[in-house]
């Protein structure tokens, strides 16, 4: 594991701060001195971390994984599932222990916070073997604010449309084809009694409204992105707020009225997670849920796959777009074995590692679509839904900004929005006058102000 960790410099610009904190990624062999200047040994043991819980399916893949990785390489690896709740605590425990683990599989909207505390090392993406294979919208995930890569494409994903196809026979409706229709379909899931039980107790739309870990702007992302909106745009060297522009607006005033005026939003949405929204649709009371193709087992089992439809979420003014995300390898600094963590990352983007993390044999999937594009998913698991999302994913993905620390401004802009969904008699453009003010100073503190 690592031990020893860069202690970061203060900088006002990012891109000062990244030439202090960047770790050169030179492959190094026998007892030398790493990037790091850690002495480096090419059978020291890798330590793994992964953001799962234990015991689970996907504790069990990523588990298989490091293991192959063991047998092809000749080097050890111990695999450490850490709880998804706690991850980012127990790391910053050891980051203040200043012994790190050597790799660490994470989401990609982390990758600002790890580059900004010193704590991850350069990648020379030509450098990685097999490299030309990875999707570059996948490469484009693991890229930092000042344009170098500090990551290894593992995992990929995109968001699209999980819809009661039962319920949408039954009140007569088509595939919505705009984000208008999509709203006219939820007022008739809620108001025309899809589950035909006498009840009122259907909601349209499914939406993890709460500001922990900035969920509203996660699941809103796709929505305003496609009417042509956005939360920051590039200008010139850095970022300027977009929120407040007309598109923006628009497109907030959509989600107000989803909310305040039609009512197809489940109770409870503006404190609701994704735990809290997951249950909402498999039990039957919500019919339409934006999100990604990791829920279609556990749906398949609860409602069965009869029950509903994958469909990409329609295009709006600004043309297609859903946000894309997913994890990756992070070599984390001060490790003993570079060279040994240089390899694991290749071994987990390879086919042979994609097709382990696909969890086609025991339902653990720490692949969701394949970053390498010599996988085909869809096919590997024999289901066409799946492709759905890896064609959302190729032609309208989208990832969050390269910020130094997209995290902040998500949490932001979460706050915001919740405020306008929260409280119906809240002018929408006033209040994102306001959230643009807190962006441009969060950008401003960051040193991401174009």
């Amino acid at each position: 594991m690592s031990k020893q960790l860069r202690k970061p410099e203060g900088g006002r610009r990012f891109g000062a701060i990244a030439a202090v904190l960047a770790v050169a990624a030179a492959t190094v062999t026998g007892c030398s001195s790493g990037g790091s200047g850690q002495q480096q040994d090419d059978s020291a043991p890798l330590e793994v971390w992964i953001r799962q819980d234990a015991g689970s399916p996907a504790a069990e893949s990523a588990e298989a994984l490091t293991k192959a990785f063991s047998e092809e390489s000749g080097i050890e690896a111990k695999l450490v599932a850490v709880g998804v709740t706690d991850f980012e605590t127990k790391l910053q425990q050891r980051t203040a222990q200043k012994d790190l683990p050597d790799i660490v599989i994470n989401d990609t909207g982390q990758l600002g916070n790890l580059v900004t505390q010193g704590l991850v090392r350069e990648v020379d993406r030509d450098g990685v073997a097999g490299s030309g294979d990875l999707a570059d919208r996948a490469w484009e995930a693991a890229q930092g604010y000042d344009g170098k890569y500090y990551g290894v494409p593992f995992n990929s994903q995109a968001f699209a449309l999980l819809i009661r196809k039962d319920w949408r026979d039954r009140v007569g409706a088509d595939v919505p084809t705009s984000w208008d229709e999509l709203t006219a379909l939820a007022v008739k899931f809620t108001d025309d009694d899809p589950d035909g039980n006498g009840k009122d107790d259907t909601a349209g739309m499914v939406v993890p409204g709460t500001t922990t870990r900035g969920y509203l702007t996660w699941w809103f992302s796709t929505m305003l992105w496609s009417e042509g909106g956005g939360f920051v745009k590039k200008t010139g060297a850095g970022y300027t707020p977009a929120i407040s522009d007309d598109a923006s607006i628009k497109a907030v005033e959509k989600l107000q009225a989803m909310f305040c005026d039609s009512k197809v939003v489940q109770p409870g949405a503006t404190t609701a997670d994704s735990s809290t929204t997951h249950t909402v649709f498999e039990s039957g009371k919500g019919g339409i849920y934006l999100t990604g193709p990791y829920m279609l087992p556990r749906f398949d089992g609860s409602l069965g796959k009869d029950k509903y439809e994958v469909v990409a979420a329609p295009p709006g003014a600004g043309g297609e777009a859903a946000l894309a995300e997913g994890e990756n390898v992070y070599m984390m600094a001060g490790s003993a074995n570079e060279k040994g963590q240089q390899r694991f990352a290749e071994f987990a983007a390879s086919p042979a590692g994609q097709k382990i993390g696909l969890g086609v044999d025991n339902g653990g999937i720490i692949v969701r679509l394949p970053v390498n594009t010599k996988v085909d998913g869809a096919t590997e698991r024999e289901d066409p839904r799946w492709d759905v999302f890896q064609k959302v994913y190729d032609t309208a993905g989208r990832n969050a900004p390269a910020l130094p620390n997209w995290s902040n401004v998500r949490q932001i802009s979460s706050e915001g929005l919740n405020g306008v969904v929260s409280d119906c008699s809240r002018d929408v453009g006033t209040a994102m006058d306001k959230l643009a003010g807190e962006i441009d100073a969060e950008l401003e503190k960051q040193g991401a102000k174009g």
